[in-house]
This record gives structure tokens, C-alpha cells and sequence, in this order.
């Protein structure tokens, strides 16, 4: 049985037996979604345990093996505003759909009122939700401490940090620069080893995650959740086909039927995985030798895309946030959707490549609305689906960009 046919009996399962625990009066299992919380936490953190290790040896791999680091500066600097451009697109097309889409939605006002109550009880104490200014999010980039960066998880100002360290490697001795290229090779296929063993684990996380959801909502939530779900994954599926491919096609001058066999491969790992991380020796195979983008293309800003380009997470943020803020009765206007664009387009770029990273970074998207921050819980538990189309929308867009880039480089 593949993973991904795994991870949906597992979603099946939970959902089945949370059920049964919500309709039941047995004490022993009322009590059971006491155990498996804790699980589905545990296999959460498990999968946030990779993401450190293998972003910043990914990147000082790539920038320090780079053949030729000017051109890795040339292309590093058109990736950024073009990774903002779709971001900014995938945000603000799932704002102006999105709330008519989920007004459409039928939930059940139990359902809310009990999400209310959860919320009111158990949600976490202050946390840092503030969207910081232009100014101070410039300054943020570069950590002064990048081991307290990675300690706290931000990986933005630590992606910044691992780029320069890859940059100075570059230019030190070929004798230096080798051995450390090798230690950092190796540090990076051990933190992907671990992401597939997280990966094989998965089918019992989402398993211990479905149980403690269904528990608690009962039937009354599997109509709400199916709709989520449903909307999740049509906007996602139509941005991929309505937006990344024409840009491939149109900016990157690459015939369409050529993109989408080139994509294949990586968006069927993408898919399966639901990690861009792991669709990364794809994508690289795809640009170099199937699109033959260039090596800066397939070298640099294709790890640099996995790590940090998820226009996926551009809808999915925003149609979750918008979601939540309809099971919380919370009435999102113009302003609070613009500041929920704004902040989804600066979270992004600090998402994981691991499965559920979009959900676990939108704390700050939802504070620009004042969702309630315990929303992310729910998400989380029925995140199977949606993610798998999310981390293909993400893996599209790093190889439509990637061709844009391709085609726009000095000849």
C-alpha cells in the first residue's frame, strides 16, 4: 500500500473511532483522545525536528558549490521578486474568492459554538502574533545569534544566514571549500533519511490527530471539514492550472505540454510526500536535465525555492484563516483581509517543505484578523488532503518560476 493510501486510511480510521468516542458515554473511551494527542503532537514535532538541519545544509550546498557565484547573485535577485509576485497572486486571488466560496459553506452552529468554547478554554497564552513593521522585519533578517534563530525556529533570518555562510565558503580555498561541502552533503541526506522516516510514521500521526478532532466535534464537523477540504484543494487545483502554467508557458517560453511532463515526476513526489523538501531531487532532475534551465537554475534556486517558495501556502493560509474565521462566527472586512494577504505573503517565506508547514506558520495570519490561534489544532488534524494539493501548488510554482528565470537570464 503507497504512503499516501496509508496516511488516508489512517484520516479514515481516527475519524471512525473519534466518532465512536463522541457518541459514546464509556468512560475508558471518552478518555481516549487523552492518548492519542499526544501522539499526533509527537509526530508534529517529529517532522518540525528536520526542518533545521535540512534547510541550512541544503542551501550552504548549494550556494557553496555553486560553479559560478555571480550568476547565483544575478538569479537570486530576480527568484526573490518573482517568488513575491506569485505569493502575492495566490493570496490576493484566494481573498477575493474566498469568502463568498466559504459563505457557501453549511455548518452547523453547534459546531461553532463548541469550536468557541475550545477556544475560550484551551487556547495557547500569548504567543508572538504582532506583524512586525517593514522596518523591523528588515532588521530581523539578520540575526545577530543565528544558533538562537534556529533554537527558536525562525528560518528566515537562518536561511539569510546559511546563504552568507555559503557565500564566504565559496570563496575560501578548493581544498576547504571540498571538505565542507562533504560535511554538509552528509548533514543534509541524514536530515532527509529522517524526513522519510517521519514520513512512514505519518499514517499513525494523522490517525492520532483525527481521533482527538472527530472526538470532540462529532458528526456535526464532517460536514464543515469536507468542505474546507473540498475548497482547499479546487483552489489550489485551479490556481496551478489558471495562473503556473500559462506563467510557464508565457514567461518561461516552454510549451505547455513540455512543463507539464517535466513536472510530473516532482508534483507526483509532492503529492505522495506532502513535503517539497522531498521533492527536491525531482525538481533538480526536471530543470537540469529534462527543462535544461542551467545549473544556476537547477543548482541554486531550486533548493533555495524548496525551501522557502510556497505558493501553495499563499492559498492555503488564507482559505483556512477565512475558514476558521467562519466556524468562529469572526467577521473578517476589507482591512483585515488585506493585513491577512500582507501577512500571508511575509509568512510563506518561512514555511517548512514538511507536511502541515503552511498551517503551523499561519499564527500571524490569523492574529491580523483576530481568529482564534486554537483554529490551527483543527486544521492540522484534517490537513492530509488539502497539504498534498497545497505542497504540489508549491512544487509547481518552483519550477514555473524556475523557467521564467531560465528565460529571462543574459545570453
Amino acid at each position: 500500500m503507497s504512503l499516501t493510501a496509508r496516511v488516508l486510511t489512517g484520516l479514515v480510521a481516527g475519524f471512525g473511532l473519534g466518532l465512536l468516542v463522541s457518541g459514546s458515554d464509556a468512560a475508558w473511551l471518552r478518555a481516549l483522545p487523552g492518548v492519542t494527542d499526544p501522539v499526533g503532537a509527537l509526530w508534529v514535532n517529529g517532522i518540525r525536528m528536520t526542518v533545521i538541519p535540512l534547510v541550512v545544509s541544503s542551501l550552504i550546498a548549494a550556494v557553496a558549490g555553486a560553479p559560478d557565484p555571480k550568476a547565483i547573485g544575478r538569479v537570486g535577485a530576480r527568484a526573490f521578486v518573482a517568488m513575491v509576485l506569485v505569493v502575492l497572486t495566490a493570496a490576493s486571488l484566494s481573498a477575493l474568492v474566498g469568502p463568498t466560496l466559504v459563505a457557501l459553506m453549511s455548518i452547523d452552529p453547534a459546531a461553532a459554538a463548541l469550536l468557541r468554547e475550545q477556544a475560550a478554554a484551551g487556547a495557547p497564552a500569548q504567543v508572538a502574533t504582532q506583524v512586525p513593521s517593514v522596518a523591523q522585519w528588515l532588521v530581523s533578517l539578520v540575526p545577530p545569534n543565528p544558533i538562537a534563530a534556529a533554537a527558536e525556529g525562525a528560518l528566515l533570518p537562518l536561511i539569510v544566514s546559511a546563504l552568507a555562510f555559503g557565500a564566504a565558503a565559496s570563496r575560501i580555498s578548493t581544498e576547504g571549500r571540498e571538505a565542507l561541502l562533504r560535511v554538509v552533503i552528509a548533514v543534509r541526506d541524514a536530515a532527509i533519511v529522517l524526513v522519510r522516516w517521519m514520513l512512514l510514521l505519518a499514517p499513525l500521526g494523522v490517525f492520532a490527530l483525527a481521533v482527538g478532532l472527530a472526538a470532540r466535534l462529532g458528526v456535526s464537523a464532517l460536514g464543515a471539514v469536507a468542505g474546507y477540504v473540498a475548497l482547499v484543494c479546487g483552489v489550489s487545483a485551479a490556481f496551478s492550472l489558471l495562473v503556473l502554467y500559462p506563467l510557464a508557458a508565457i514567461g518561461g517560453r516552454v510549451s505547455l505540454r513540455d512543463f507539464a511532463r517535466a513536472a510530473l515526476p516532482a508534483q507526483a513526489v509532492a503529492f505522495s510526500s506532502r513535503s517539497s523538501m522531498a521533492a527536491l531531487p525531482a525538481m533538480v532532475e526536471s530543470t537540469g536535465r529534462t527543462l535544461k534551465l542551467g545549473d544556476e537554475i537547477s543548482g541554486f534556486f531550486i533548493p533555495l525555492a524548496a525551501s522557502t517558495f510556497r505558493a501553495g501556502g499563499g492559498v492555503g493560509q488564507i482559505i483556512g484563516a477565512l475558514f476558521l474565521a467562519r466556524l468562529y462566527g469572526v467577521d473578517v472586512g476589507a482591512t483585515a483581509l488585506a493585513a491577512m494577504v500582507l501577512t500571508a505573503v511575509l509568512t510563506c517565506f518561512s514555511v517548512p517543505g514538511i507536511p502541515g508547514g503552511a498551517i503551523i506558520t499561519m499564527v500571524p495570519v490569523l492574529a491580523a484578523a483576530n481568529i482564534p490561534i486554537a483554529g490551527i489544532g483543527i486544521l492540522l488534524g484534517v490537513d492530509t488532503i488539502p497539504d498534498m494539493f497545497r505542497t504540489t501548488t508549491n512544487v509547481t510554482g518552483d519550477l514555473a518560476v524556475a523557467t521564467v528565470l531560465a528565460s529571462r537570464r543574459p545570453q
